[in-house]
């Protein structure tokens, strides 16, 4: 397993400036994420500094190349799954590697997707999950479906059979988006990949069905919800974050309940401007370095 002092989920305008403060601070920097929203041909022209307009593409583009510069590495790699590791740190892992953190700044988005079942949420807490590390322990032998489309899917139902070998994943329909890998690995372990959507589910006074929209009806213990990619809401509660909402909870400083973690940007739910997820980024970045360096775990780079 790869090791990085510090590693940054997401790569929008908070982590970003975030890497250019830990990074510049001589402090082991890993930046993941791929093709953030903001990075789009729209123009920005109420950002600071600049006269011209500006568009989101471009001012990405200069992050990149500026956290690059003070020796931040940068990789175009989707987060699955944040969990606690040994002795205090943290293992990251991402679509194609895994990684140890001494620190990590979340700085993803907050945006779920919704998998468009009638009466969900009478069943959250009660057969419906989010989170397998929180909850797969709960439905040891019993059968579960893993609602989602792609790797992040995927991921957690191969999570699952750690507690139980009766899993599917059904894609509400939509066509999956699996890598070779992911594929493989679900065709190994016996998880089978079903185009049909979930419409209504059934039970008292816990889940106890899912009635499919062609009509058929399953007898099933539990779901977990995991479509599209993973987000900072997944991530907090799976190391059990305080939340505010849908948002994570973190202090002036960007500090969150747990030693270690940071959140930045639109996952603490602010203002949700670029120019604000910058300033949490470097507040985040510097209260990491700080961390780090109390921790004893921050020095100097070396190549």
């Amino acid at each position: 397993m790869k090791h990085t002092q510090c590693l940054i989920v997401g790569a929008g305008p908070a982590g970003l400036s975030a890497a250019i403060y830990t990074a510049r601070a001589g402090v082991d920097t890993l930046a993941l994420g791929c093709n953030p929203k903001v990075a789009g041909d729209y123009d920005i022209d109420n950002y600071f500094g600049f006269p011209e307009t500006v568009t989101g593409r471009e001012l990405i583009e200069r992050g990149m190349a500026q956290a690059k510069r003070f020796g931040a590495t940068l990789r175009c790699e989707r987060v699955m799954a944040v969990h606690h590791g040994e002795n205090g740190n943290f293992v990251v892992k991402s679509d194609t590697d895994e990684y140890a953190a001494d620190a990590v700044i979340i700085a993803a988005g907050v945006a779920r997707v919704r998998p468009g079942i009638a009466n969900l949420a009478d069943y959250e807490g009660k057969g419906v999950s989010y989170c397998v590390s929180c909850d797969g322990f709960f439905y040891r032998g019993k059968s579960v479906l893993v609602l989602g489309e792609g790797d992040y899917a995927a991921n957690q139902a191969l999570e699952l059979t750690t507690f139980t070998p009766q899993v599917a994943i059904y894609t509400q329909g939509k066509a999956p988006v699996i890598s070779e890998g992911f594929a493989a690995r679900l065709s190994q372990a016996g998880i089978p990949v079903i185009e049909q959507t979930v419409a209504t589910l059934a039970g008292e006074p816990a889940l106890a069905a899912a009635r499919l929209a062609n009509g058929t009806e399953l007898p099933v213990d539990g779901i977990f919800i995991a479509m599209g990619q993973a987000s900072a809401l997944d991530f907090a509660k799976t190391l059990g974050l305080p939340l505010r909402g849908a948002f994570i909870q973190a202090d002036h400083d960007q500090k969150t309940a747990l030693p270690g973690v940071f959140a930045a940007g639109d996952c603490v739910g602010r203002f949700l401007q670029i120019s604000v997820a910058v300033g949490e980024g470097a507040k985040a970045g510097k209260s990491a370095i700080a961390y780090l360096k109390q921790a004893g775990a921050a020095h100097t780079k070396t190549s």
